[in-house]
């Protein structure tokens, strides 16, 4: 094998890329961040060893510690492809260890009075130098720390949904960061997790600690991010988003980091641009301070996986921010612009803003002017901006609908969109619910029915989006609240299912924090996670009754049971 890489849940027959990623990634890039990520727990070691000394505390995190977030970030699916972009973090990174480590040993011996003796492990110590003449030695390094590394393959699944896990908490703290707000105990166990992967004797029970913390984390990292792009946008407000074009030329937006949005917004205000969403960047539409720009004028196309067709219909620039991204069209290359944490060889990259300063969008601007219109793809309006105060604030007349047998059912259908055919499922699940089931979602799982005409219950809309992926704790906030109001002990005592959609990372996130809150019976498809072995997957399965989706026939009337 080349490479092997199993995070994501189009995987190669559910088991693992082999030859090239189905998302695009080639064996050099896969490896790659293999060795990237060896790096960081390196650093990570040396962090953790250096807070049983009092180092890195304080009120906010250091540079090592975005550093270690903006990194596992970069290799979630879909979003960094560049060989290059790697090779140049790996340099930083090996910088960041060589300081971590000095002092941790200078403060060791200042204490003890000696030269630190302990055990280190290889991620701690190793160096290549990271160029392209290099390119061989640093990936035959990640190759030999991917999973099939791990014999075990209970442990391998255990030490992969940790990892995969903490991907997710990195993605949601660097939104958080990007937005104004940290917390230092997100960076601690995000270290202390990297370091413990470190070390080989560490069994089920111990990983399976880890991984409930790592929900728990979930938890503390989504409603950080809630709070930062609250108080940075406002709190969201249900809006009808326009799905049509405006006459002139546009910018189109993709990915999920709102503050790049904001900047675009700022810069090309009064420039005759039009500013569109796109996928994930939907729900922008529903904040105060970006509907606030009267030239961000609606969303354009669906999900990630329809780019190609749509940035290619566009006409104007595109501007990616976080992951999300697919292998470019040469009809759009020269169109494409990549920001934050992706990367794609060739094309053009926005630089990360300086301190105090904004990103300069002015290239991606003055190729707007010189663009047509977008073609047109559709016409109408699709409904956001349901995030938990919008429901809460209805929350007395769900209680009320329930009561009367008007909602008999509430469906949290949220998650990630993706390619396969089998996703046509959760549009059959839409579809099929009867009509006493309103439908609580978040992510781009909500274009397979979001445009459909479901209607409303007594003025309560049957599809509620709360927003992007990053805002599943939205629902989470819901369910808690719905669950005090009606009375009941647990969330699991409600009407109220769960029928999700995973693709990458944060949605594997989403589930540790949703089983965290001991949530049972939830429904994950259109698979069960390749990377889970069959003991893996049976110890979650009787714990908390998770199971794979199967037919909206099949699985329609169960959810109505609550089964």
């Amino acid at each position: 094998m080349s490479m092997f890489c199993f995070q994501c849940q189009e995987t190669a027959k559910n088991k693992g890329c082999t030859i090239r990623g189905v998302c695009g990634k080639v064996p050099d890039v896969a490896n790659l961040q293999y060795a990237l990520i060896d790096l960081v727990k390196g650093i990570s070691f040396w962090t953790t060893k250096g807070r049983t000394l009092g180092l890195h505390s304080g009120e906010k995190g250091t540079e090592i510690d975005h550093y270690i977030t903006k990194m596992l970030f970069s290799t979630i699916t879909n979003a960094n492809f560049d060989p290059a972009w790697f090779l140049a973090r790996l340099k930083v990174g090996f910088k960041h260890r060589d300081a971590a480590r000095d002092a941790f040993l200078a403060a060791y011996k200042d204490k003890e009075g000696k030269e630190f003796d302990g055990k280190v492990p290889g991620a701690a110590i190793w160096v290549e130098e990271p160029n392209e003449g290099n390119l061989a030695a640093i990936t035959a390094h990640g190759k030999a720390t991917d999973p099939t590394n791990t014999e075990n393959e209970d442990l391998r699944a255990l030490r992969e949904l940790l990892t995969y896990g903490l991907k997710g908490i990195a993605a949601y703290a660097d939104h958080a960061f990007v937005a104004g707000q940290e917390d230092p105990s997100i960076w601690e166990f995000m270290q202390e997790a990297l370091a413990a992967l470190l070390d080989e004797s560490l069994g089920a029970d111990a990983l399976l600690e880890l991984i409930d913390r790592c929900g728990a984390v979930g938890v503390t990292t989504m409603a950080l991010l809630d709070k930062a792009n609250t108080t940075a946008f406002g709190i969201p407000e249900p809006t009808a988003v326009d799905i049509g074009v405006k006459p002139g030329p546009g910018i189109l937006v993709s990915g999920h980091d709102l503050v790049d949005l904001k900047e675009l917004l700022e810069q090309t205000e009064g420039k005759g641009v039009n500013v569109y969403t796109h996928g994930e960047m939907l729900p922008a539409n529903a904040y105060p301070e970006l509907k606030k720009f009267p030239h961000l004028v609606g969303n354009y196309g669906g999900s990630w996986w329809h780019q190609a067709k749509e940035f290619d219909t566009f006409n104007g620039p595109i501007l990616l921010t976080t992951n999300c991204l697919i292998p470019p069209k040469e009809s759009y290359f020269d169109r494409l612009f990549v920001t934050g944490n992706v990367g794609w060889p060739g094309v053009k990259y926005i630089p990360d803003r300086e301190p105090g300063k904004q990103k300069d969008f002015s290239e991606i601007i003055e190729l707007a002017l010189k663009t047509d219109t977008p073609q047109e793809l559709e016409t109408g309006t699709v409904m956001t901006g349901f995030a938990h105060d919008a429901v809460l604030g209805v929350a007395d007349k769900v209680v009320e609908a329930v009561k009367a047998g008007a909602i008999k059912r509430l469906v949290v259908m949220a998650g990630c969109d993706g390619r396969h055919k089998t996703r046509e499922y959760f549009t059959g699940v839409a579809k099929a619910l009867p009509h006493e089931a309103v439908i609580l979602t978040a992510g781009c799982a909500k274009y397979r029915y979001n445009k459909l005409d479901l209607g409303d219950i007594g003025g309560i809309p049957r599809v509620l989006d709360a927003g992007q992926c990053n805002d599943c704790y939205s629902l989470a906030v819901v369910a808690l609240k719905l669950a005090e109001v009606f009375g009941v002990d647990h969330v699991n005592d409600l009407p109220l299912s769960f029928d999700i959609g995973w693709y990458e990372q944060k949605a594997v996130l989403v589930l540790l924090v949703l089983l965290h809150l001991g949530i049972k019976n939830i429904r994950l498809g259109p698979t069960l996670p390749g990377f889970l072995s069959a003991n893996v997957a049976s110890i979650i399965i009787e714990k908390w009754g998770l199971k794979s989706t199967t037919t909206p026939e099949a699985d329609v009337p169960a959810i109505m049971e609550g089964k």
